[in-house]
């Protein structure tokens, strides 16, 4: 799980090794990322050896992924449906505001990348009336911009928002928690599978819980089965945008082609499958921040976790929504049993807490 962001973090050199080589990431890395991005990317590397994957989305990983989606996922004459917008599709009369039996709905959509898998989604509650406005939130202005595109190009006088946020040390913008009004509920939704992707889940959980209403709803997709099974095939993104992060973060971070290589394995203490930058000899990776140096030293054969992706049995997903107050309201999986929508709400005793 994720560590508490210290932003009291001492930056001090380290001792190298003699045989120590060294990274130092680029001057672009640090226009990317925020002073409190760069303390929990250090963070996360000294104490859980990982480079949190929401991070990937930044600068020109929006580009990646934007590319990723378009060449792999979205629908194409040989590839007639996306099993996410199926199940958009399928569950309709389950988030469309007829079960909160409100007039209006406002459409949060959290990590909404592109915002292509909602197209259908937002052009069927527009038709009907039923959308109040659309809001994307990501961690990346660059998606965001992107987003912003597309809707305003598909729908021009839907009223569109949207927030940079990092929905794991973050609840909603507090301009969506007040003032609103009865006839209007919020759908959060949490697609693209993203919620397995997370470092902390619970932590999301309980930031979504937080940010909802009894009449709201959270709606978000995750992969079916045990990761404990996986097959050792890399496919979809566990392949292709992985290439692209690993490749990303070698030029990011300043770490040699020949100094690396990527390794794709289950791990049992997250149970998760996993991608990792496994380096060949030692390294210090040396980061400067306001005039500071900070050495994290990594010994040979260590490995530094940059995707992480955890499939769900029902029984374990009830549990994690029960631990952060929420409650199913309906689930289905896809015609593949593959993935599956979760749909949930506040459940009633945790709002009389």
């Amino acid at each position: 799980m994720a560590k508490i962001i210290n932003k009291n973090l001492q930056l001090s050199a380290s001792n190298s090794t003699p045989t120590s080589r060294t990274a130092k990431p680029n001057p672009e890395f640090y226009s990317i990322f925020s002073e409190i991005e760069v303390l929990e990317i250090i963070q996360s590397l000294e104490f859980n050896r990982e480079i949190p994957l929401k991070y990937a989305y930044k600068d020109k990983g929006a580009k990646n992924w934007d590319n990723f989606y378009q060449k792999y996922i979205v629908p194409k004459w040989y590839r007639k449906s996306s099993l996410e917008i199926d199940l958009l599709r399928d569950n309709f009369e389950y988030i469309n505001g007829s079960s909160q039996k409100c007039d209006k709905v406002n459409i949060v959509d959290v990590g909404a990348g592109n915002s292509y898998p909602v197209k259908e989604f937002i052009s069927k509650l527009n038709s009907l009336g039923i959308i109040n406005q659309y809001v994307a939130l990501d961690i990346s202005e660059e998606l965001l911009g992107l987003s912003k595109q597309n809707v305003h190009k598909w729908f021009p006088l839907l009223k569109y928002t949207n927030y940079s946020i990092d929905i794991e040390n973050a609840c909603l913008p507090e301009s969506l928690l007040t003032n609103q009004p009865d006839e209007i509920a919020k759908i959060i939704l949490h697609l693209g599978v993203t919620f397995a992707n997370h470092q902390n889940r619970a932590k999301v959980l309980k930031n979504l819980k937080d940010s909802m209403t009894e009449k709201d709803l959270l709606v978000f997709t995750v992969e079916t089965g045990s990761n404990s099974q996986w097959d050792g095939k890399a496919r979809g993104a566990y392949k292709y945008h992985v290439e692209q992060i690993y490749e990303w973060i070698k030029n990011k971070f300043g770490f040699k082609p020949e100094d690396c290589e990527l390794i794709r394995k289950y791990d049992s203490e997250t149970d998760s499958i996993v991608a990792n930058l496994q380096l060949r000899h030692d390294h210090n990776i040396s980061f400067s921040l306001a005039g500071t140096d900070k050495n994290i030293q990594i010994f040979a054969g260590e490995e530094i976790t940059i995707w992480r992706h955890h499939k769900y049995e029902i029984p374990e997903l009830l549990q994690e929504l029960e631990q952060a107050g929420l409650q199913l309201v309906h689930y289905s999986t896809d015609k593949y049993q593959s993935l599956t929508m979760v749909i949930c709400q506040v459940c009633i005793c945790a709002t009389l807490i």
